[in-house]
């Protein structure tokens, strides 16, 4: 374990997680619908996913990396539409039929859709890449610095969205059904609107 390594690790998983996108949208929605628990699981799942392709660049497995990139099309076509499907389903569904069901089920779905979600955004190993050689990382580094590194990523990342759904989480007894109802509306609509980017970009 390297110390040094798990730390810059850390600080690249905050800065990966923390700009506000379409997973971040779901995590704060999920958290104001179902509790803490099941909006971290959200985020949990974002983190994993960053994880893999942060080994993917730390360990500098070109195969793996060359794969995503030549397929990006058709995986930007799938994260996109999945969007655009999770966004016009949020916009329209009501607050009141949003009972929580059985929460181990539900957060081990959660965590799987979001998991899936974030995976089907290969530039995510083009940004690792970059926040690597900012940080002076290289494929050169050893298996353990690697390791640790990759171990800081995961860290790093399930910290920030603890933070943010624990933050939401505060609030959550304050929001009624009209408030919820809108949340549905904006975060339906900005889903949606992050879907057709995706689209368009692929």
């Amino acid at each position: 374990m390297h110390p040094l390594f798990l730390a810059k690790g850390l600080i690249i998983g905050i800065s990966i997680a923390a700009p506000v996108g379409p997973i971040g949208i779901l995590c704060i929605r999920r958290t104001l619908r179902d509790g803490m628990w099941i909006g971290f699981m959200a985020g949990l799942g974002a983190a994993t996913a960053d994880a893999a392709y942060g080994s993917v660049a730390a360990f500098g497995l070109t195969a793996i990396s060359g794969f995503l990139i030549r397929h990006r099309f058709w995986i930007g076509l799938f994260g996109g539409g999945f969007l655009c499907y999770l966004g016009l389903k949020t916009f329209l569904s009501e607050p009141a039929a949003e009972s929580a069901p059985q929460q181990g089920g539900r957060a081990l779905s959660v965590y799987g859709s979001t998991l899936i979600l974030t995976l089907a955004n290969p530039a995510t190993i083009l940004s690792f890449a970059v926040v690597f050689a900012a940080f002076g990382l290289g494929a050169s580094i050893d298996y353990p610095a690697a390791a640790s590194l990759v171990l800081g990523v995961f860290a790093g990342s399930a910290l920030w969205w603890f933070i943010l759904s624990g933050g939401v989480g505060l609030v959550r007894h304050r929001v009624n059904t009209s408030l919820m109802r809108a949340v549905n509306r904006i975060s339906g609509g900005a889903l949606f609107a992050f879907g057709l980017y995706a689209l368009f970009r692929s």
